[in-house]
C-alpha cells in the first residue's frame, strides 16, 4: 500500500470517528437517549484524539475532540452583532391580564378588529446567558455573548465545549446565526455547588450565575468541566430566510439538531395564552431548568414586521413572568417562636417583600446552627426565595449592604413563652423549653401526649377539644383534666350530656395507673414507652426519678448522656414539680416499690404476644403487667417468642404458635407464673 492510499484510510477513519461521536453526541446530550456504552465512546474518542495528534493536517474544525477546550485566553475580545440582539417586554402582571394586555396591543398596532384571529407561538423564558450562534457555510465560526445588545463578547472556544450545540449543521443558508439560551440544569448546578464547598470556594447564587460564569471563562477546558446545556429559540443575521413563522423556525431548527425545548405551541387568542403560561406554572418545578415565564411572539414574520420595534424592543413579543422566586429584604427583627414540642425557633421578622406569589414578612431561621452559618444579623438585607408550595427561607445575607447599626442575635437560655429553661444538648441543633407541663405553647401537644392510649389512657379528648379547653381557660395544665365538671363540658361545642359523662368517667378511671405509664406521660423529652419502663422498673418509685443524679441516671440500662441530661433539665424545673403535685392532690395513683434488680425479674429476657380476649385483663392490663415483672409485648410470633398468651377468640397469631411449638398460656397461667395465682391490683 502506497503512503497516499494509507493517508486516505487515516483521512476517512478520522472523518468516519468524528461523525459517529457526534452522532453518538446527540443521542447522548440532546436526545436522552444513549445509544452506546460510555466505554465505547471512550474508546472512539482517545482513538480519533491520538490520530488528530499524529495527523494534524486531517483535524477538522468541528471535530468533538474540540469540546474538551482549547487554549486559556489572555480576554475576551468584543464582536459587533449584524443584527442587534434587543431585549423584550416584560409583562410584571402575573395574572391572566397580562396576556390580555399583550393581545390588546398587538391587535392595537396592527389595527385588526376583534373577529379576526392573531396566531401567536407560546415558548418558555429561559432563565441564563442569550447567545449569537453565528454558522458559515454550515460550520460554527463564531459565539457570542448578547452584551449591551448590540456589542458582545467572543465566547466561541468555550461554547464549542456545549455538547448540545452542533459544531456543524448541514444544509443551512450561507450564513445564518441561530440565537438561545445557553443555561446550567438545576442538578449539575447542585453538584458545582457541592464540588465548590469541598475545596472550600465561593457557592454560586443560582444556575444563571454559575452558566454566566462558565460561559465567560478565560479557560475553556474548566467551562468544559461544567455541564452547560443550550436551547434555540431565535435567529439574527441570514442569508435567506427559509422559513415564514416563529413555529416554523423551531421545526426547522429542531431539524437541523439544535436543542429545542419541547414546552412550546400555537394560540390563538389571550385565553390561550394564558392558558399556557398556567400550565406551564404547573410543571414549573419539575423542568431540569430555571425559568422565570414565558414568552407570547407573533406567529408570522410577515406581521412582526408589520409591528416593528419601540425603543428596543419589538412590539410583537411579550414576556409574561411568574412571580419572582428570589427577592432582597431587610431583617428588621428576630424573634424566637415555642413550637408544641417546646422547640425554641428564631424567626426573622422582614421587610414585607412580594416573593414566590406570596406576600412574606416572616421567616424561619430554623435553629443556632443555620443562624450561625448564615450570619444574620438585625438590619441586614438579606435574599428571601420561594418556589412553588416551598416554605419561604432565607438562603443568603448581602454583607456589602450591612448598616453600621447591625445588632448581633442570641438565641435566649429562658424560653420567652413561660420563663422555663430552655436548654440544648451537646451534638443538638435545636434548643427546648424544660417548662413541658406548663409552658402555655406546648399546651395542646402535653395534653393529647398526657392523654394518650400508652400514657393515662383517657378517652374522648382530641386536638379539637385540647384547644376548646384552653380557649375556654379550663385547662392550663395537665392538672387541670382532673379538675373538670359536667357543666364545664357542656358548654364546649359538640359536646352532649352522654359524651361528658363518658368523658369525666374515662377521666376519673385513668387516675388508677403504673408508674411506667404516669413517667411516659409527663412528656418527658427523650423519654419514649420503653425508657419509661426502665426507669420504673430502675428506681421503682418517681420522688427516686426526680433526685437522681446524672450519674445515678447513666447508670441506667438503655440511657445515655443525652436522654439523662434531657431527664435532669425536666424533673430540675419548679413548674414541672407543681404539676406533678397537682396530679398527685387530684387522686392519681401508682404501685410504687423500691425498686427490683433485673435479675429478680421473673419475665427478664422474654417475649410475649397477646391474642384474643382475656377473661379480666384488658390488653393494654395484661401488657403492663408483663413488663413490670420484666418481660417484653410483641405484636407478632417467631421463634424467638417465649409464650402466646391467649384468651376468647384467638386468631391466626394462636396458629403461628401452635405451629412453631411456642409455649401457649392462659390468664390464669400468666398469675401462676409471676406467683400470684389472682389479678388483685393489677
Amino acid at each position: 500500500m502506497s503512503e497516499t492510499e494509507n493517508l486516505d484510510q487515516v483521512r476517512q477513519r478520522m472523518e468516519q470517528l468524528a461523525d459517529e461521536l457526534e452522532k453518538h453526541n446527540k443521542a447522548y446530550y440532546v436526545d436522552n437517549n444513549p445509544t452506546i456504552s460510555d466505554e465505547l465512546y471512550d474508546s472512539m474518542f482517545q482513538e480519533l484524539s491520538r490520530l488528530e495528534a499524529q495527523y494534524p493536517q486531517f483535524k477538522s474544525l468541528f471535530s468533538p475532540t474540540q469540546r474538551v477546550g482549547a487554549a486559556v485566553q489572555s480576554e475576551l475580545s468584543k464582536v459587533r452583532h449584524a443584527v442587534p440582539m434587543l431585549s423584550i417586554y416584560t409583562e410584571t402582571d402575573y395574572t391572566a391580564e397580562g396576556a390580555y394586555n399583550f393581545e390588546a396591543r398587538v391587535r392595537r398596532e396592527l389595527g385588526l378588529p376583534e373577529d379576526v384571529s392573531i396566531e401567536y407561538d407560546t415558548e418558555l423564558k429561559f432563565d441564563g446567558l442569550a447567545i449569537n450562534l453565528r454558522y458559515e457555510d454550515g460550520i460554527l465560526v463564531q459565539a457570542a455573548t448578547r452584551g449591551d445588545g448590540y456589542t458582545g463578547e467572543d465566547v466561541t472556544a468555550n461554547v464549542k465545549t456545549i455538547r448540545t450545540i452542533p459544531l456543524r449543521a448541514e444544509g443551512l443558508p450561507k450564513v445564518f446565526e441561530v440565537r438561545g439560551e445557553v443555561i446550567m440544569h438545576k442538578a449539575v448546578f447542585e453538584r458545582l455547588n457541592e464540588e465548590q464547598k469541598a475545596l472550600g470556594l465561593k457557592l454560586f447564587a443560582n444556575p444563571r450565575n454559575a452558566a454566566a460564569g462558565s460561559l465567560r471563562q478565560l479557560d475553556p477546558a474548566l467551562t468544559a468541566k461544567r455541564s452547560l446545556n443550550f436551547y434555540a429559540y431565535g435567529f439574527g443575521e441570514v442569508s435567506e430566510m427559509p422559513v415564514s413563522s416563529q413555529s416554523e423556525l423551531l421545526a426547522y431548527l429542531k431539524g437541523k439538531d439544535f436543542p429545542v425545548a419541547p414546552e412550546h405551541g400555537l394560540a390563538h387568542n389571550p385565553e390561550e395564552l394564558q392558558a399556557f403560561h398556567s400550565r406551564v406554572a404547573e410543571i414549573r418545578q419539575d423542568l431540569p431548568f430555571d425559568i422565570d415565564g414565558v414568552v407570547y411572539k407573533v406567529n408570522s414574520f410577515d406581521r412582526q414586521k408589520q409591528l416593528g420595534f419601540v425603543s428596543r424592543e419589538p412590539r410583537w413579543a411579550c414576556a409574561h413572568k411568574y412571580p419572582p422566586e428570589e427577592v432582597q429584604t431587610q431583617v428588621l427583627d428576630i424573634t424566637v417562636q415555642v413550637g408544641r414540642t417546646g422547640k425554641l425557633t428564631p424567626v426573622a421578622r422582614l421587610k414585607p417583600v412580594f416573593v414566590g406569589g406570596v406576600t412574606v414578612s416572616n421567616v424561619s431561621l430554623n435553629n443556632e446552627e443555620f443562624l450561625e452559618k448564615l450570619g444574620v444579623k438585625i438590619g441586614d438585607t438579606v435574599v428571601v426565595h420561594r418556589a412553588g408550595d416551598v416554605i419561604p427561607e432565607v438562603v443568603r445575607v448581602i454583607p456589602e449592604l450591612r448598616p453600621a447599626d447591625a445588632k448581633d442575635f442570641v438565641m435566649p437560655e429562658i424560653c420567652p413563652v413561660c420563663g422555663s429553661h430552655a436548654y440544648k444538648e451537646e451534638g443538638e441543633k435545636d434548643r427546648h423549653c424544660s417548662g413541658g407541663l406548663f409552658c402555655k405553647a406546648q399546651r395542646v401537644q402535653a395534653i393529647l401526649h398526657f392523654v394518650s392510649r400508652a400514657a393515662m389512657g383517657i378517652d374522648g379528648i382530641g386536638e379539637k377539644l385540647a384547644e376548646q379547653l384552653i380557649h375556654a381557660d379550663l385547662v392550663k395544665t395537665v392538672a387541670d383534666i382532673y379538675k373538670l365538671k359536667k357543666e364545664n363540658l357542656l358548654g364546649l361545642e359538640r359536646m352532649g350530656e352522654k359524651s361528658a359523662e363518658k368523658l369525666l368517667a374515662s377521666i376519673e378511671a385513668s387516675k388508677h395507673t403504673t408508674l411506667e405509664r404516669f413517667i411516659y406521660a409527663l412528656g418527658v423529652p427523650e423519654v419514649g414507652e420503653a425508657t419509661a419502663r426502665t426507669l420504673a422498673s430502675h428506681f421503682g418509685a418517681l420522688k427516686k426519678i426526680e433526685e437522681a443524679s446524672l450519674e445515678q441516671l447513666m447508670g441506667v440500662e438503655d440511657i445515655g448522656p443525652a436522654v439523662a441530661e434531657c431527664i435532669l433539665h425536666f424533673f430540675a424545673e419548679p413548674v414541672n414539680l407543681e404539676v406533678i403535685g397537682a396530679l398527685i392532690e387530684d387522686g392519681v395513683t401508682w404501685e410504687e416499690n423500691q425498686g427490683t434488680k433485673d435479675e429478680d425479674l421473673p419475665f427478664k429476657g422474654m417475649t410475649f404476644v397477646l391474642t384474643g380476649s382475656l377473661p379480666t385483663l384488658s390488653r393494654d392490663k395484661a401488657s403492663d403487667l408483663i413488663r413490670k415483672f420484666g418481660g417484653k409485648v410483641s405484636g407478632s410470633v417467631s421463634k424467638k417468642t417465649a409464650y402466646v398468651l391467649a384468651g376468647e377468640a384467638a386468631g391466626s397469631k394462636l396458629a403461628k404458635a401452635q405451629e412453631l411449638g411456642i409455649n401457649i398460656i392462659s390468664e390464669e397461667d400468666l398469675f401462676k407464673l409471676i406467683n400470684r395465682g389472682d389479678n388483685t391490683d393489677v
